[in-house]
């Protein structure tokens, strides 16, 4: 299986997936002080925290609250998530699950090819920062 990928000029596709935008505790950190809040009064406007995840809280018509003016507001600190897209482990492991996201995706399968051990490392990063999403594995 070739990696390959490469954000697309206007393209918020990925954006619009269907689901939550979950985050970790590090990136409730990041974008507060992006925002010039408090950690605190962050997640207390945006965040929905369970006992084992959070995710950002999920207006009626849209995928993100900071999907704004077709990009993301919060794009320089932009949870990990998003960040490693379309490097997700579930996409990263099943040449299947790749090719359904490509036909959703314009960036993917264009650009420089991404070694399988760059590919497997940004997965690893969605492992990492969502524990309880990948205990399974």
């Amino acid at each position: 299986m070739e990696f390959r990928f490469q954000c697309q000029p206007g393209c918020i596709n990925c954006c619009n997936i269907e689901g939550y935008v979950y985050i970790s505790e590090g990136d409730l950190t990041r974008i507060a002080k992006f925002l010039d809040m408090t950690p605190e009064s962050f997640e207390e406007k945006y965040v929905y925290r369970t006992r084992h995840l959070l995710r950002l809280r999920k207006p009626r018509n849209s995928q993100c609250l900071f999907l704004k003016d077709g990009g993301c507001s919060i794009h320089p600190v932009n949870p990990v998530q998003c960040r490693v897209f379309p490097y997700w482990p579930e996409m990263v492991e099943d040449p299947a699950e790749w090719d359904k996201a490509a036909k959703m995706c314009p960036g993917m399968n264009q650009g420089p090819l991404v070694q399988i051990g760059e590919a497997m490392e940004r997965a690893a990063e969605m492992k990492i920062a969502y524990p309880t999403i990948y205990d399974g594995e």
